[in-house]
C-alpha cells in the first residue's frame, strides 16, 4: 500500500500478494566462469540454454500451426512445455554465493521469465502483437492529501510528470495506463456524481473529453468512437460511483498529401479501451482513467475491473 505523503506523513508501502523479482537482474556473466573455476560448467549451462531454447521453438511453432495467438498467458503455457529443461538447467547453476565467487543465484521463475523475455517478445513482437504480462498481485495506493484510494497490478511502474494527479503503466505495453484526475474545489462544488446527469449522460460527457484531448491537426486523420457501457453503483463506502467504458479507434492515411483519393489510403493507428470511473467527495470530481489497447484488454479484462472496482474516494481532514 503507498501512501502519497502528506506533509506531516511519512510515505510508507505494504504490498499486497507477491512482490515480482526482476529477470532482468538475473543474467549469466561470462566472467565469472573464471572465477569458478569449471569452465565446463558454463558449457554445460550454455548447452542447457540451447536446448531450452529449441524445445520452446518447436512448443511455439505447435501454438501457431493450430493458429493460437501467442498472448500472455499461451506463451506461459508454452514455457509449461519446457518445464523439464528449466529444471535441468537450473540443477546446473550455483546455488549461493560464497567468499571465494560472485557466484550468482537464478531462481526458477526467473529463468523462465528471462527466456519469456528474451525470446517470446523478440519473436513474436516483430508480428504486431501486443504483450501484457499477467500481473500475480495488486499494490494499494492511497493518497491521504487528495483524498482517493485505489489497487493497481503490482507489476506496473509509476511516472512522475504525466500531468495526471497519480500515473500508472505497464512496464511491456505502453499504451496500458491508469491515471487519477479530479477537479478543483474552487471551481465546482460536487455534492454527488449524479450531478453529472444519469451514467448515460455521464457516458456522452467522458466521450467528448476524451475526443477533445485526442483531436489532432494531422491531415487525413480519423476517428471513430463508440459507448459500450455505462452504469453506477454503490461501493462499500456508501458512495455512488459511475462506470463508462468507451472504444476509440484512429486512422491515419499513408500518404496525406497525395492528390488522388486512391492514394489515401486510411490506416488504423490504434484501437484502444477505455475505462472511467467517476466518484464526488470533497465537493470535487475525480475520475479514475484506465487505457488498454482493445487486443490486450480481452488478456487483462479481470486486472481492469479490479482495479475499477477498488477505486473510492475518501474525506479530507480539514
Amino acid at each position: 500500500m503507498m501512501v502519497k505523503p502528506h506533509p506531516q506523513n511519512f510515505q510508507r508501502i505494504i504490498e499486497i500478494g507477491l512482490l515480482p523479482t526482476s529477470a532482468s537482474k538475473s543474467v549469466i556473466d561470462p566472467s565469472l566462469r573464471e572465477e569458478r573455476g569449471s569452465e565446463e560448467e558454463a558449457v554445460d549451462i550454455q548447452t542447457g540454454m540451447a536446448r531450452l531454447h529449441n524445445r520452446v521453438q518447436n512448443n511455439k511453432n505447435i501454438w501457431q500451426q493450430k493458429g493460437v495467438p501467442i498472448i500472455a498467458s499461451s506463451a506461459k503455457k508454452i514455457l509449461m512445455g519446457s518445464n523439464k529443461s528449466v529444471d535441468n538447467l537450473m540443477s546446473k547453476l550455483p546455488a549461493k554465493e560464497d567468499h571465494q565467487t560472485k557466484a550468482f543465484a537464478v531462481t526458477r521463475r526467473n529463468a523462465m521469465a528471462l527466456i519469456l523475455s528474451g525470446y517470446i517478445f523478440s519473436e513474436v513482437g516483430s508480428h504486431n502483437t501486443s504483450l501484457a504480462l499477467q500481473s500475480v498481485g495488486f499494490r494499494e495506493y492511497i493518497d491521504t492529501f487528495d483524498g482517493y484510494q485505489l489497487k493497481y497490478p503490482q507489476n506496473w511502474i509509476q511516472v512522475r510528470g504525466a500531468g495526471a494527479d497519480i500515473f500508472f503503466r505497464d512496464p511491456y505495453v505502453l499504451d496500458e495506463n491508469l491515471s487519477v484526475e479530479f477537479s478543483s474545489p474552487s471551481s465546482s462544488k460536487y455534492k454527488s456524481v449524479e450531478d453529472l446527469g444519469p451514467p448515460e449522460e455521464a457516458g456522452k460527457k467522458v466521450l467528448k473529453q476524451y475526443l477533445t484531448e485526442f483531436m489532432s491537426t494531422r491531415l487525413g486523420v480519423r476517428r471513430e468512437s463508440n459507448i459500450l457501457s455505462t452504469s453506477s453503483r454503490t461501493a462499500d463506502d456508501g458512495k455512488i460511483y459511475y462506470q463508462v467504458e468507451v472504444n476509440i479507434k484512429s486512422y491515419a492515411n499513408n500518404n496525406e498529401l497525395a492528390v488522388m483519393p486512391q492514394d489515401r489510403v486510411a490506416r488504423l493507428e490504434w484501437d484502444r479501451r477505455y475505462l472511467s470511473v467517476l466518484g464526488v467527495e470533497n465537493n470535487r470530481l475525480y475520475e479514475l482513467r484506465l487505457q488498454t489497447p482493445e487486443n490486450v484488454f480481452i488478456e487483462e479484462e479481470n486486472n481492469l475491473r479490479q482495479v475499477m472496482e477498488s477505486f473510492r474516494v475518501n474525506k479530507v481532514a480539514a
